[in-house]
């Protein structure tokens, strides 16, 4: 039989970034829904949490650099979903009605997800994986 392993399969960039790959595809399909890309439905579901959280934190929360985060809140903001109070330098987020509206369908959506990959990879080995995924991150910054 055939070895259909890739030859950079022991590669931790190559296999994560392959997994990142095959994770977008999933959340894309469940976030579709929501009309909304799963970044700034996870961005959304921040502010829902968190009325008058700063972009700053945000960031922080989503591992992201600011200037991105940004981007999400300009097109959550054009869309409607969001309304800023910006004073000077400091800016709070809150989520409009129509924001405040979507947030139980984007809840609906992150499970969805990990319905999707619990059903996929097995509950505890996805659990498992996420965790040491994120240690492993946060040991590289």
């Amino acid at each position: 039989m055939k070895n259909n392993k890739s030859i950079f399969c022991d590669c931790l960039y190559f296999s994560a970034n392959s997994l990142a790959r095959n994770l977008t595809k999933l959340a894309e399909d469940a976030f579709a829904v929501t009309g909304l890309a799963p970044s700034h439905a996870f961005a959304l579901m921040v502010i829902n949490r968190k009325p008058g959280v700063s972009p700053s934190e945000i960031a922080k929360e989503m591992h992201m650099m600011p200037s991105t985060i940004t981007r999400f809140l300009d097109k959550l903001e054009l869309k409607g979903y969001i309304s800023r109070n910006s004073e000077g330098k400091t800016s709070e987020l809150f989520a409009t009605e129509k924001g405040k509206e979507i947030y139980p369908k984007l809840g609906e959506a992150w499970y969805s997800l990990l319905e999707n990959y619990n059903s996929i990879i097995g509950k505890e080995e996805a659990a498992e994986l996420a965790t040491r995924l994120y240690d492993a991150s946060e040991k590289m910054k």
